[in-house]
C-alpha cells in the first residue's frame, strides 16, 4: 500500500539538530499544519477541538541513513556504545521511516490560502516534516499509568541553564526567546559527547546558534 503525505509541519527548526528528542518536552515549541489541497476541507476536522492532544504519524528525515535494516541500533543516550534491538526504541534507522508523535492541540485557524490549519505545541520534528495521518489522543484508551520505560528509565538529565555571552537580536521577541531557552536547556548534543571546549551549532528562524556546554550550563556564543 502507498501512502502520501496528507500534510506537512512548520515551525522555526529548519534542521534536525537541536530539536527535543521526544515529543512534549518543548512545550513552547509552536508549529502549524498545513494540509495539502485535497484535505483543506474545513468538515474534515468537526470536533478536533474537542480534543486538548492529537497523535501525528509522520516521516523521518529523507537524509536519514538508510544503508539496509539493523536489527540493533545505539541510542546516543546511552553513550552510543550499548546495543538494543531497533523495535525496542524510537531511532530513525528502521526499516520504514515512520515516527509518532503526541502533541497539544492550540487552536484551529481557516486560512483564505491553505484552508485548515492545526496549531500545535510540543512537536519534535523539523520543519517541513510530512505528516501522513492525524488521529486524536483519547485519555481513557490511550494513557497508561502502570507502564514501564525499558532503558529509557535510566536516564534523567535536569535541565541546562542557559546563559548568553552575545548580544540578542532585536527582532527575537520574548516567546522566541522562551522556546529557544526551553530548546537548549533540553542538551541538544548527541549523548555520548561531553567536551566542554567543543563548539556546537543549531539553526533557529534565520539564525544560526553557536554554544557550548560547561557545568550543567549552556553559553549561546554567538547569534547571527
Amino acid at each position: 500500500m502507498n501512502i502520501e503525505p496528507i500534510a506537512h509541519l512548520h515551525n522555526d527548526f529548519p534542521e534536525k539538530f537541536g530539536l527535543p528528542r521526544q515529543s512534549g518536552l518543548a512545550e513552547n515549541l509552536i508549529s502549524k499544519i498545513v494540509m495539502e489541497k485535497p484535505y483543506q476541507v474545513m468538515d474534515a476536522f468537526r470536533g478536533i477541538t474537542g480534543y486538548s492532544h492529537l497523535w501525528l504519524l509522520w516521516e523521518f528525515d529523507p537524509l536519514t541513513d538508510q544503508t539496509g535494516f539493523h536489527p540493533t541500533v545505539r541510542p546516543p543516550k546511552l553513550g552510543g556504545n550499548e546495543r538494543v534491538g531497533v523495535f525496542a526504541t524510537r531511532s530513525p534507522n528502521r526499516p520504514n521511516r515512520l515516527g509518532l508523535t503526541l502533541v497539544r492541540l492550540i487552536r484551529l485557524e481557516e486560512s483564505e490560502t491553505n484552508g485548515p490549519v492545526l496549531v500545535v505545541a510540543g512537536a519534535d520534528m523539523r520543519s517541513g516534516t510530512a505528516i501522513y495521518d492525524i488521529k486524536p489522543y483519547i485519555p481513557y484508551a490511550d494513557q497508561a499509568p502502570d507502564a514501564a520505560g525499558g532503558f529509557t528509565e535510566r536516564i534523567h538529565v535536569d535541565p541546562l541553564a542557559v546563559v548568553y555571552e552575545c548580544a540578542v537580536p532585536g527582532d527575537l521577541t520574548k516567546s522566541d526567546l522562551t522556546t529557544l531557552n526551553e530548546v537548549l536547556s533540553l542538551d541538544p548534543r548527541p549523548g555520548y559527547q561531553n567536551d566542554s571546549h567543543r563548539i556546537y551549532g543549531m539553526s533557529y528562524r534565520n539564525y544560526q546558534i553557536r554554544f557550548r556546554i560547561e557545568n550543567e550550563t549552556i553559553y549561546v556564543m554567538v547569534i547571527e
